[in-house]
């Protein structure tokens, strides 16, 4: 991650962190080892000082081998840390220009293992990364730590506070009937709806015999008031804006009183929008002209994977765009399984595994963990930028953007491409950045640095600051 021959090249920032540790080892070292397990990971290094402007430079360790010896006596110590998530590759010794450092490499913690937290109380002791510093978490950003943590997933719970009547009829009738459509053999049809919702997982049944609905049952098919009962934070927003800079000239909310504001019912209202207007081929299926090209598809695995993602419990809520050339979703949760894993494909780890049961009787979802890589590979095949996956902290949340633009020249478009993402994976990794660090990161002239950065800033995708005369970019939460 860092090349150690050329230290005075790299600064403290959202993944490295230096400490002189001359006299042992400092007591904040925990807390930024938990601060990086709980966001992206990153580099912690001891033997190496910070000069004022901003330059690391190393110096020379007494007896690294006692410090790292001490390290792994107080990370193995469970009343100090939660979990230690390091093997001994993670931490080594080096010889920069004479001096001794040490260099201890912070993963990402699994989502299992998250919390990580130092001193036995997680609410108190559950750190995460932001900028140059180690920040301390709020209840709620450690009780979604926490829920993500469960062998079972949030949806999955039965909540006996409630009977039958938060549910919206209507809307479990259109559900049976398009899952009619797709299940025909699944001889469900005759069953009473309550019946009916106990087979699906929108049901459960309490110790006295009783049922209630499932978290995932109320959120599919519940009334919008009763849904914020248990999910205050719950919001549906759907934008679609016609003219770039304009105000919004179409909207769904969930909270507009005049539809049920379930999920069910906010997924088809916002798919049949989505597709609207978007320039797609049709394909021949049995020697007729069809409209469910790879596209569609596409779209729909996108919509359903933000619902079926989402923390509804998260601040925020579920915000769809669609602009002339870009559709924008955006939901609150962080990723439960790292962003290569996401594009690449195989691995699936949904955040409300009944949900996405629900959404996949109905034939809407992959299922399989290769959802997202569909869409790339399908946005590939139309010639169309790469769609861009954003995380952000402080509140957790996940953006996808789609651009729905033809590359005009493609070998500078493909280029082009590959900067912006570098650009995105950088500021991702270091929060703020100036043009100058970005053309020497892309061995670019600064002029052309410059034109990428506007069109991030076009495409929301990036934010401009002025800091002492001087213009810093940072990703747009």
């Amino acid at each position: 991650m860092i090349d150690l021959s050329h230290i005075e090249k790299y600064r403290e920032n959202n993944r490295i962190e230096a400490k002189k540790a001359l006299g042992g080892l400092p007591k904040s070292i925990w807390e930024t080892y938990a601060a990086f397990a709980n966001t992206l990971g990153g580099v912690i290094l001891l033997g190496v000082e910070e000069y004022k402007d901003k330059t690391l430079h190393p110096v020379n360790l007494p007896n690294p081998e006692k410090l790292v010896g001490e390290f792994w006596n107080i990370i193995n110590n469970p009343q100090k840390v939660s979990v230690n998530i390091l093997a001994d590759r993670h931490v080594t010794i080096h010889e920069v220009n004479g001096n001794h450092i040490i260099a201890i490499t912070v993963p990402r913690a699994q989502r299992a293992d998250r919390p990580v937290f130092i001193e036995g109380n997680p609410m108190s002791g559950t750190y995460r990364r932001n900028g140059e510093g180690d920040y301390k978490c709020t209840r709620e950003e450690v009780q979604a730590m926490m829920r993500d943590a469960a062998i079972q997933t949030q949806d999955m719970t039965v909540i006996e506070k409630m009977n039958l009547d938060v549910f919206d009829y209507e809307t479990i009738h259109q559900y049976r009937i398009r899952m009619k459509k797709h299940r025909p053999g699944l001889r469900w049809e005759e069953l009473e709806d309550a019946e009916f919702l106990y087979k699906l997982g929108a049901v459960g049944r309490s110790e006295d015999g009783q049922m209630h609905p499932t978290a995932a049952g109320l959120l599919l098919f519940g009334k919008a008031p009763e849904i914020l009962k248990e999910y205050p934070n719950y919001f549906l927003d759907y934008q679609e804006q016609r003219e770039e800079g304009a105000g919004w000239t179409d909207r769904i909310t969930s909270s507009s009183g005049d539809w049920s504001g379930n999920l069910y019912d906010f997924y088809f209202r916002v798919y049949n929008k989505l597709v609207q207007g978007v320039e797609i081929p049709f394909r021949l299926a049995d020697e007729e002209e069809s409209d469910d090209t790879s596209v569609h598809s596409a779209l729909r695995e996108a919509l359903g994977n933000c619902l079926v993602n989402a923390d509804y419990y998260g601040k925020g809520g579920i915000v769809i765009v669609k602009k002339k050339n870009m559709i924008t979703l955006s939901n609150p949760g962080g990723l439960r399984i790292d962003i290569k894993d996401v594009k690449g494909g195989g691995v699936s780890d949904p955040r409300n595994a009944a949900l996405n049961k629900m959404f996949h009787f109905i034939n809407i979802g992959e299922g399989a963990g290769s959802g997202i890589s569909n869409i790339y590979k399908v946005w590939k095949e139309q010639g169309w930028k790469d769609p861009i996956i954003l995380e952000s902290f402080e509140p957790e949340r996940i953006t996808m953007i789609f651009r729905l633009e033809k590359d005009s020249t493609a070998k500078t478009a493909i280029k082009n491409i590959a900067h912006k993402n570098a650009i995105i994976e950088y500021l991702t990794r270091n929060v703020t950045a100036m043009n100058m660090e970005i053309a020497e990161l892309l061995d670019m002239k600064p002029s052309h640095v410059k034109d990428l950065m506007e069109e991030l800033l076009q495409e929301e995708i990036i934010v401009a600051e002025e800091c002492d005369e001087k213009r810093i970019y940072r990703l747009k939460a």
